[in-house]
């Protein structure tokens, strides 16, 4: 029996890199995989987990629209009763140091990165409550607890996941509902993959462990966070980040 079965999970930004990763493991797990993305990027990952032999869906919608966010819970519900794990991975950059990032900028990165979050949250927190049971993990960002120049629309949304994510976990907590960050540092996805090979080994020589963190490193957490093995664990920052910062 897999950890997983019986269970239903909604990943969101589930079309390539920490979100393909994480929803791959959960599904081999046992659990059932809505993997969310905008359009048609998250078919993919689904084709994927079916030819594994695992069971999930693709939905196309975009996090930043309320009644999109609405539709998919209650689509989730109708088709499989229940729901049981959230992971909130869905995210975007627009780097530019302040003097220059246009308004925009910060408002697209707050609203993909956490105001999304609380649209889902707030969304899935009563079929949770009423199964008096859930599992909720927001994918944060080293940056998020070290700040980074050029960053400061990137680096406040993480951060704010963490406050939110914290005070969200002491309300919920009496329903045997978790809710908990992990915080990837440097990770290779397809972004870092185009740095050059110099670049790689700059960044590599600051991180203790001595290389990148890959995908699952990051989804190996979020499918402990997301566990029954993780029961007695809520509000809680799990670092994924090779030591990088401490």
């Amino acid at each position: 029996m897999g950890r997983f079965d019986g269970k239903v999970a909604l990943v969101t930004g589930a079309s390539r890199g920490i979100g393909r990763a994480i929803a791959e493991q959960l599904a081999s797990g046992g659990a059932t995989v809505v993997a969310v993305a905008r359009g048609e990027h998250a078919q993919a990952t689904v084709d994927a987990i079916v030819a594994s032999g695992g069971r999930a869906e693709a939905v196309g919608a975009d996090v930043t629209d309320d009644g999109a966010i609405a539709a998919l819970v209650a689509g989730v519900l109708a088709r499989h009763g229940r729901l049981d794990i959230l992971v909130s991975n869905a995210g975007i950059t627009r780097d530019q140091l302040l003097l220059r990032m246009k308004r925009d900028d910060w408002d697209q990165v707050i609203a993909t990165n956490l105001t999304a979050s609380f649209t889902l949250v707030q969304a899935v927190l009563k079929p949770m409550i009423r199964q008096r049971a859930g599992r909720i993990v927001c994918i944060s960002s080293v940056v998020g607890e070290t700040g980074n120049a050029g960053q400061a629309n990137y680096a406040a949304s993480k951060a704010g996941l963490i406050g939110f994510a914290k005070s969200v976990a002491k309300e919920v907590a009496s329903r045997a509902i978790t809710v908990n960050v992990v915080t990837p540092g440097l990770v290779a996805t397809d972004m870092t993959r185009a740095i050059s090979e110099k670049a790689h080994q700059d960044w590599a020589a600051t991180i203790p462990l001595g290389r990148l963190g890959t995908p699952d490193d990051v989804a190996s957490a979020v499918c402990f966070l997301a566990s029954d093995e993780a029961s007695y664990i809520t509000g809680h920052v799990l670092a994924v980040n090779g030591g990088m910062y401490m």
